[in-house]
């Protein structure tokens, strides 16, 4: 587990899980959010954020966490070794969605960049909820299919194999440290 691609559709906990599994395998997060956007939510040219991401993959090790760009996000699941699809229930992320906007007002969400504007940032977390769940789904599962001939997958359609996602990857890790 050398370069990891956490994906998924918005709300599902992408940013804790990429944050648990950098702290546990000691691999250097990259929060697509905060490449894409500066503090305050401003985008970044595309162009910019295009060079950030390819320095990013030619690196030799790598947690990336998030969607970025139609046009990174298959260079990038294609250049990872382990695909963690994070795939739940669609009133799932909505609920989840609604709860990062609630607690939004006393905590920051985390992956977010600083300052990111809370209400514009979470009406359009529920327009990418739908566009996702009907146009990248149906892909992202027909690729981890044929990816797991060739790669480490972990599909995740619950929260409880989220948990068990992060125990077993510690528990490798512990074992491979004694």
């Amino acid at each position: 587990m050398k370069k990891v691609a956490i994906f998924g559709n918005a709300g599902g906990g992408k940013s804790t899980l990429s944050r648990q599994l950098a702290e546990i395998t000691g691999l250097p997060l990259y929060t697509l959010d905060k490449i894409k956007y500066r503090p305050g939510g401003v985008a970044v040219s595309l162009e910019e954020y295009q060079q950030a991401h390819q320095q990013i993959l030619e690196a030799d090790q790598w947690i990336i966490d998030g969607f970025g760009s139609l046009d990174t996000l298959w260079p990038r699941l294609d250049q990872a070794d382990t695909l963690i699809y994070v795939d739940l229930p669609i009133a799932l992320h909505f609920w989840w969605v609604t709860k990062r906007w609630i607690t939004g007002y006393f905590y920051p969400p985390m992956g977010w960049p600083e300052g990111s504007p809370l209400f514009k940032s979470s009406m359009s977390s529920y327009q990418v909820l739908w566009l996702c769940h009907r146009r990248l789904t149906p892909k992202y599962r027909d690729y981890i299919q044929a990816a797991r001939e060739t790669r480490t997958v972990y599909h995740l359609s619950s929260a409880k194999q989220v948990n068990q996602c992060v125990r077993a990857i510690a528990q490798e890790y512990k074992t491979q440290k004694l």
